[in-house]
């Protein structure tokens, strides 16, 4: 089971027909501007066909910034359904992942001191003026009503719903209507 790291042709990569995860316009921009300014470093998955098995948005923007060949991982020992399978969990466990606000302050604040074009990062403006609102702007609320609580302080209860923009879980009142907001998830 080696996987092998090689240059391969754009034009020669093949998109998986049912890949369910979409990259809008917007993404595709961001990823553009990150392969301009780091490179194209983070490498696509390939099967032995040339197949994607991750990286559909990646040699989307390659393609469109005229790249001719893009680094790939060969990764021939998958079955059909564990790349059907894979493709599926690559992009569900970023997901997965959450922040923690102080370092990311303390990361963006470092990049804005070296006057890095902080979009590189993938952030809007919006979320950046968000996140450093959190830090200066904590309400007065000493019953904590306004209080985000994590997952881990519901316990074992069950979400019925998630949004499949920002990934917030949250249950409805039976009758179509929401228990908890599930909040901004950028659609504005």
């Amino acid at each position: 089971m080696e996987n092998k790291m090689q240059m391969v042709e754009a034009s020669k990569l093949v998109p998986y027909v049912n890949n369910a995860r979409t990259h809008s316009a917007a993404q595709i921009s961001k990823l553009r501007a990150s392969i301009r300014e780091f490179g194209f470093i983070n490498p696509v998955i390939i099967d032995g066909n040339y197949g994607i098995i991750a990286g559909h948005g990646r040699v989307v923007a390659a393609q469109e910034e005229g790249l001719a060949e893009v680094p790939c991982v060969l990764v021939d020992h998958l079955t059909e359904a564990q790349k059907k399978a894979y493709i599926l969990a690559d992009n569900r466990y970023a997901q997965d992942a959450g922040w923690d606000e102080e370092l990311l302050r303390i990361e963006i604040e470092g990049l804005q001191a070296e006057d890095f074009d902080v979009s590189l990062t993938g952030f809007r403006d919006d979320e950046i003026t968000d996140l450093f609102a959190l830090k200066d702007d904590v309400p007065d609320d000493p019953e904590g009503n306004n209080r985000e609580y994590g997952e881990e302080e519901f316990g074992d209860e069950e979400f019925e719903h998630e949004c499949p923009r920002c990934g917030f879980r949250f249950n409805s009142n039976g009758d179509g209507s929401e228990k908890q907001d599930a909040g901004n998830c950028g659609d504005e």
